[in-house]
């Protein structure tokens, strides 16, 4: 258990901009083999993270409860706001690199040179655009049917999005500059019990989502009768798609995965899962 509390702490250290510092970092340590391991926690920080933006979307919205259709688009705004906040968007900017990388290389070495370059061209700005306001528009769109569907989606999507690319670890090779690259603790494979680690975080988290969605169904017209699991459903095979879209494309292009193509994952399996989840409500 002291393993697993140091481990989980050492990935909010480095996923998240929530302080870790002091005689609490001292406690936690640091080693090549820990930082590795953090990984299985990805998801874990998901459930934190998810956990902070949806209690601030609900307290938002619980202040700005009024029969305005602009209240939805208001607390996504913010709540994505929130979501940059605590990540110091580190995802976001591995989007824009993966963007750029892949748009203005031709080749895979081309492609990986530009990666490393901290400035953002014209195709990661594009990028980071359309993501924002897709995340915003969709998650507006949940929200203008049900605030709950609104914080158990926001919830849900953080913690799935941030499953996803423990899979490319375990089954592609880092590629890239490993000794300079951002995601250095990942170039060995994530080992089989880091990989069920994440898992079982994605399962303890979406089992409450589950209940309460079913909870939320009972309580639903007829017509409505499990309308919000579904919704769940959808969300969860368009996330699945968007990663199987996205472990092509890094194979395709580069035969592996970087960190930013890590984060460029979550970002994309994240607004598949709000996609997801409005097309099937």
């Amino acid at each position: 258990m002291t393993s697993f509390i140091r481990h989980y702490l050492l990935a909010l250290q480095f996923f998240t901009r929530i302080p870790v510092t002091g005689a609490l970092a001292r406690w936690v340590g640091f080693s090549p083999a820990m930082l590795r391991a953090s990984a299985g926690h990805f998801p874990g920080v998901g459930v934190l993270v998810g956990a902070l933006v949806a209690i601030a979307s609900a307290g938002l919205w619980a202040l700005l409860a009024r029969h305005n259709p602009l209240v939805p688009l208001v607390v996504a705004v913010l709540g994505t706001v929130v979501s940059v906040l605590v990540t110091g968007g580190f995802h976001e900017d591995g989007l824009a690199d993966l963007a750029d990388g892949l748009g203005g290389g031709r080749t895979r070495e081309r492609a990986l040179e530009i990666m490393k370059d901290s400035r953002v061209g014209a195709f990661g700005a594009i990028a980071l655009v359309l993501a924002l306001l897709s995340k915003v528009s969709l998650l507006a769109l949940i929200g203008a049917s049900s605030a709950a569907a609104f914080v158990l989606a926001v919830f849900a999507a953080h913690v799935v999005s941030r499953t996803w690319p423990l899979l490319h670890i375990r089954l592609m090779a880092h590629v890239g500059d490993a000794a300079g690259s951002k995601s250095k603790p990942l170039a060995d494979q994530i080992s089989a019990s880091s990989l069920l680690i994440g898992f079982m975080w994605c399962f303890v988290a979406l089992a409450p989502v589950f209940i309460a969605l079913r909870a939320i169904d009972s309580g639903a017209h007829s017509d409505a009768d499990g309308a919000t699991v579904r919704a769940l459903a959808g969300a969860l095979l368009a996330s699945g798609l968007a990663w199987v879209y996205m472990a092509r494309l890094l194979w395709r292009r580069l035969q592996g995965f970087t960190g930013d193509g890590l984060g460029a994952t979550q970002q994309v399996c994240e607004i598949a899962f709000y996609l997801g989840w409005a097309l099937a409500a």
